[in-house]
């Protein structure tokens, strides 16, 4: 089965998210998309980051209807910071019958050969980019291993979702129904 691998914090997961995912699950030659929940970007600090098992939990609430859309918390028992490098070897030595191909935004595109061993994971794995605002281009758009797909360009951020919510303002229509109820339940983001 080829797979895609969107990896994120989802802290929390939002429509942008399920729009992205499900657009490559339904144009493309991916057969599944599996949600890698990090437990910690190496370049992200976040103090208003969720413990890691909470996020897991909204990630399966969101796409529990979705028989495409599978959730990993593969990483939470990973050395941290863990890297992308890391989690797809793992993957792959767990699951080696799969081909896994590695989901990105256009954003990370132009910063990618930053990453620990990215060259490594443009051979064995490759890229499947979906736009986002204010990408920057990158010599990478041509490169045979990296496949640009066209999906809506969203701009939907998990930031503004929590500063709408330590405001007290809705999050409807942002966030999956079964998500929001769990957050304004456990009173996250207050």
């Amino acid at each position: 089965m080829k797979i895609g691998l969107f990896f994120g914090s989802f802290n929390p997961i939002h429509i942008g998210h399920l729009i992205v995912a499900n657009v490559m699950a339904t144009t493309t030659d991916l057969e599944q998309v599996w949600f890698v929940v990090s437990p910690q970007n190496p370049f992200k600090k976040n103090k208003s980051l969720l413990h890691e098992f909470d996020r897991l939990d909204m990630v399966e609430k969101a796409i529990a209807d979705n028989p495409k859309f599978k959730v990993t918390n593969i990483e939470f028992s990973m050395p941290k910071p863990s890297y992308t490098i890391d989690t797809l070897i793992r993957l792959q030595e767990k699951y080696p019958q799969h081909e896994f191909k590695l989901i990105i935004g256009g954003d990370n595109l132009a910063q990618f050969p930053n990453w620990k061993n990215h060259d490594k994971i443009l051979e064995y794995f490759g890229l499947y980019v979906y736009p986002r605002p204010n990408s920057e281009a990158s010599d990478l758009e041509n490169h045979p291993n990296v496949r640009l797909v066209k999906a809506p360009l969203l701009d939907i951020s998990a930031t503004f979702i929590r500063e709408c919510l330590k405001n007290g303002q809705s999050i409807s229509y942002m966030i999956p129904e079964t998500v929001e109820e769990f957050i304004l339940r456990k009173k996250f983001y207050l």
